[in-house]
């Protein structure tokens, strides 16, 4: 399905949206061979069931769509995206019954509901498209679908073809159709005096497609925001190999540079008035002769040292060189995005994107604006305690410390002592995977935190 709404010359059908304890009072209004028809269908408006109904040739004039009640609905980040499957292939409009502060939201999942990655396999099936609903944005919703299919599609490809060269070429793409700019660092170039990079080189050293630093800029006047992504293009775990049960989902694990360039597409496309840097170390974490290894020592760009106890904590080695790098500019807001620990998960489990923030005005604006950008974030604690747990004796940090307790909480500590001159830092430890299929969301490559994110911008940086 194109990522686009209906235009009202495709003569969409009526769709009527129906609670199940308004179904009573909308037959009420209808001729009798409708009501007969509902009636003996069985339809009772539940959630995620739908009816077409027949004019006098038996052809659709109309269709019915379940919105169930609101505990039903809470259930589901898009609600009405559920009863597509059942409507027959073409175009709808909205008649009735979706409550208007309900209408971008519904408008974005039915958008979304479209989504499948078909680059290994030929897609059918016509499409059901929708009329953008009257009082909504539609520019707006159609780039936020754009931003998170193309997440999804990045998140979906096997690191067969999404490797390290690849996600500089994506990103060398979007910049050319937006005109902003990029520098790539690769290679032996990390470990130059001039550009300094030792951990990003670090982790991808062993790979056959060499590290490499991707730094993309775009916006000549306003605030500056740094975003941060993981691009680990595929995790062994390294000479602390993965058991193949883990390593499964692992093409993945450039989750957060996914959603970083998502985001930034969002935000270029949005014609934001800021300054944007997209910083994304692309690495793959491989096992060969060249493999960093369980007890190594190995220098950051910021100058601290870092005792390896885990060669699987990777990824916020190459993150930590990068934010030492996006910090050095002072920007106003810098956030890192990355699927980092499984201690998150368990934390708080896949639907929701935890973040970590010192940033007060931040973290406030990002609670408001996520129920309305169905994008749930979960506030986690930068707990002080725990920095002792960071420091292991033989070198300034540790990247996997012992015990296992608070992973995700110690993972963005580590990342926090990468910082300090952005005026504001935030971590999003996401998932970027939907386990099962749910309405909007098909199984697969997700999009967690951006569109949270982009509502909270304008509150944070006065946009």
């Amino acid at each position: 399905m194109p990522v686009s709404f209906a235009t009202p010359d495709t003569s969409p059908l009526p769709l009527y949206v129906i609670e199940a304890d308004a179904l009573a009072a909308w037959l009420d209004g209808q001729d009798a061979p409708t009501r007969a028809w509902v009636e003996a269908s069985g339809f009772a408006g539940g959630l995620g069931t739908a009816l077409m109904l027949p004019g006098p040739d038996g052809t659709p004039v109309g269709a019915l769509a379940g919105y169930g009640s609101s505990d039903a609905r809470a259930r589901h980040r898009f609600p009405l995206a559920g009863a597509i499957p059942g409507l027959a292939p073409g175009s709808y409009r909205i008649a009735s019954g979706l409550p208007p502060e309900c209408a971008a939201t519904e408008a974005l999942g039915w958008l979304l509901s479209g989504y499948s990655y078909g680059r290994y396999r030929e897609q059918g099936g016509r499409e059901r498209t929708l009329v953008a609903p009257e009082g909504i944005d539609p520019r707006r919703i159609e780039i936020l679908a754009e931003a998170e299919t193309l997440t999804r599609d990045l998140v979906n490809t096997p690191a067969s073809d999404m490797g390290p060269e690849a996600l500089e070429a994506e990103v060398r793409a979007l910049a050319g159709r937006f005109g902003a700019e990029v520098a790539v660092i690769a290679g032996e170039d990390l470990l130059s005096e001039k550009t300094y990079f030792p951990m990003i080189h670090a982790v991808g050293r062993a790979a056959g497609q060499v590290p490499r630093l991707i730094d993309m800029r775009w916006g000549r006047s306003g605030p500056m925001l740094t975003l941060v992504g993981k691009g680990v293009c595929f995790d062994t775990g390294g000479l602390n190999l993965k058991p193949g049960g883990s390593m499964g989902l692992m093409k993945k694990d450039m989750g957060g540079a996914a959603n970083t360039i998502g985001l930034a597409q969002a935000i270029m496309a949005l014609d934001l008035p800021l300054r944007l840097r997209l910083l994304i170390p692309a690495v793959e974490n491989s096992v060969s002769g060249h493999s960093f290894r369980p007890g190594d020592i190995l220098q950051s760009r910021k100058g601290l040292t870092v005792e390896i106890n885990n060669t699987d904590a990777e990824g916020r080695l190459v993150l930590a060189d990068a934010l030492a790098y996006g910090d050095e500019e002072t920007p106003d807001l810098m956030i890192s995005m990355a699927t980092l620990t499984g201690a998150a998960r368990v934390a708080v489990g896949p639907d929701l994107a935890p973040f970590y923030t010192d940033a007060e005005d931040f973290a406030g604006a990002l609670a408001d604006a996520a129920p309305g950008a169905a994008d749930p974030v979960w506030r986690m604690p930068f707990h002080a305690p725990y920095e002792a747990m960071i420091e292991p004796g033989i070198a300034d940090l540790d990247n996997a410390p012992s015990g296992g307790f608070a992973g995700s909480i110690t993972a963005a500590l580590f990342l926090r002592r990468f910082t300090g001159q952005a005026a504001r830092y935030a971590h999003f430890d996401i998932y970027s995977w939907q386990p099962k299929p749910e309405p909007g969301r098909a199984k697969g490559g997700l999009m967690q935190g951006p569109r949270a994110i982009l509502d909270a911008l304008p509150q944070v940086l006065d946009l």
